[in-house]
């Protein structure tokens, strides 16, 4: 094995172990939520930011087997890290931190959240969700929303790397949708993990045809789980409502939201029509 492929290789090991550490702090949240919210939060969250890291270290070694900037699930995993990593703006917190940590939840009382996720057509639904605020997205990545927490390092093609990320994720599907039931800007969130799972999937696969080894139990279950098993369809959403409501604030975050929300269409079947 070359050197290049080496370092590749070992890239490869520490971001199978940042979603494996992921996964766990998923399966744990449920007990540990139960004696200690704020603790049960940031675990998930920083395990997920750090399963970012991962990608994007997989990234700086990995670029010369892959555009990742020409695809546009890989282009948002490696902006949603940048921003993240730098912190110079208030973006991005989760829907469980903006929920449950930021503020009195009471205050929420009644409100309604728009959640969109990407229609997932191989595999089971990922059990996780990351929901972050599609506007966040908008206000760091779009030059046309006029944000003060817009990324301006190197941008001279923002507008039209933004235009491609928009197109390729059907952004502007959600806003239809959010529009047209008169959600609130700060009510509409995207889940990020089967967008996720997409970028995996096409790195994975650029790996194995470079001949990149998958070395351990970690690296080839995940590489049978996201080049044979997962797949997302990124031009297509299922729709949910999460309603902070008496049941959900009684029971605060233990009350997931994937217990909570409810199901409210998607883009992908027709309604019946009415006889």
């Amino acid at each position: 094995m070359d050197v290049a492929t080496q370092i590749i290789a070992n890239a490869l090991g520490r971001f199978a172990n940042a979603m494996r550490l992921y996964g766990e702090a998923f399966y744990r949240y449920r007990g540990l939520v139960e004696v200690d919210k704020e603790e049960a939060i940031h675990n998930l969250d920083r395990s997920f930011e750090a399963t970012l890291e991962g990608f994007h270290g997989l990234y700086d070694v990995s670029k010369p087997l892959l555009d990742y900037h020409a695809f546009p699930e890989t282009s948002l995993l490696i902006s949603l890290r940048n921003a993240l990593h730098h912190r110079d703006h208030p973006l991005f917190h989760s829907l469980l931190q903006n929920l449950w940590l930021d503020g009195e939840p009471e205050r929420r009382y009644g409100a309604e959240y728009l959640i969109a996720r990407h229609r997932t057509t191989g595999g089971e639904p990922p059990p996780m969700m990351h929901l972050i605020k599609l506007s966040d997205i908008s206000d760091r990545l779009d030059p046309r929303a006029d944000s003060p927490y817009l990324n301006r390092m190197g941008k001279s093609n923002a507008l039209a790397q933004f235009q491609r990320l928009e197109t390729g994720l059907a952004l502007t599907k959600i806003w239809g949708k959010a529009r047209g039931e008169r959600y609130p800007d700060k009510q509409v969130y995207i889940d990020i993990l089967p967008i996720f799972n997409s970028a995996v999937s096409r790195v994975f696969i650029a790996l194995v045809d470079a001949g990149v080894p998958f070395r351990n139990y970690d690296e080839n279950a995940y590489k049978k789980m996201f080049i044979e098993e997962v797949r997302s369809d990124l031009q297509h959403f299922d729709f949910f409502a999460l309603r902070i409501n008496d049941a959900q604030l009684a029971f605060g975050p233990k009350l997931t939201v994937q217990m909570a929300a409810r199901p409210t269409g998607n883009t992908y079947q027709t309604a019946p029509k009415e006889e």
